[in-house]
């Protein structure tokens, strides 16, 4: 597996070239840019081709981009919606979309060849509906993205919806066979069980996400501070015919102070 770091590490801070830079001495084989308006914001055309100016001037363009979660600068804290593609109603729904698209179309000038995106909110149920609403999403986000060179990533969650298994399922009723899955290792731990997650999207992975937890809850631990069997990951992912993907360490906020537990993380994946 390749070591990935996820911008997300720096969520509270703008991202500027001068965070880039520590973070790419960290050794990551790919990044990816987290989508959110305090940290990288996506509507602002002055912002975003700072970025691509850096990647540019290094000679890389980012692995991917997370698709935003909130479509203000506080992450919701100041009463905004969360972006759900699955929302019962059809507004939101269509404001989800819209704000995702948003981020989409920095493809333009930072040329990432992936968007992971996330289905419902946490609590959101399965029925009929949802599974109608999911295909409608992915269907018209992945029409979107094609011109751009883009492909879609669903990600797995703590809701019904996007459990391993209904992801799969989803794809599978839609035909989307270009859209592929982002499997969030710490979610999975914390409903399906890990073996189970990668028994069920075999044939669909396309990246990792790693941070861990005690089973129970997600509480966004660095890997190895949970009871994630990381030694039992290797053979998982072969398991999976996932060897050769990027592993994206997924933790919000934790800076840069401690480079020997990034080292940690690269180690667990060679």
């Amino acid at each position: 597996m390749q070591f990935g770091i996820s911008t997300r590490i720096l969520l509270r801070e703008r991202l500027q070239p001068s965070l880039l830079d520590p973070i790419l001495a960290l050794g990551p084989a790919a990044l990816e840019i987290f989508a959110a308006r305090q940290h990288f914001d996506y509507t602002d055309r002055e912002h975003v081709a700072e970025i691509a100016a850096w990647f540019a001037s290094r000679g890389l363009t980012p692995w991917g981009l997370h698709a935003p979660q909130f479509p203000d600068r506080e992450m919701g804290r100041a009463g905004a919606p969360p972006v759900n593609l699955l929302h019962p109603e059809k507004s939101r729904r269509i404001d989800a979309m819209d704000e995702v698209k948003r981020a989409l179309e920095t493809a333009d000038q930072l040329h990432f060849a992936h968007l992971v995106v996330e289905l419902g909110e946490r609590g959101d149920s399965w029925s009929p509906r949802t599974l109608e609403n999911a295909l409608t999403a992915l269907e018209h986000l992945d029409a979107f993205a094609r011109p751009l060179g883009v492909r879609l990533l669903v990600k797995n969650g703590m809701n019904e919806p996007s459990q391993p298994e209904r992801l799969v399922e989803i794809l599978t009723i839609g035909h989307l066979a270009r859209v592929g899955i982002a499997l969030d290792l710490g979610h999975a731990h914390a409903t399906t069980g890990l073996p189970a997650a990668f028994a069920a999207t075999r044939g669909h992975l396309v990246s990792l996400r790693a941070h861990d937890n005690h089973g129970f809850k997600d509480e966004h631990l660095w890997p190895g501070q949970g009871t994630i069997d990381w030694a039992a990951l290797p053979a998982l992912a072969r398991s999976a015919g996932a060897t050769d993907l990027p592993c994206f360490l997924d933790l919000p906020n934790v800076g840069l102070a401690a480079p020997e537990s990034f080292a940690a993380f690269a180690a667990l994946l060679a």
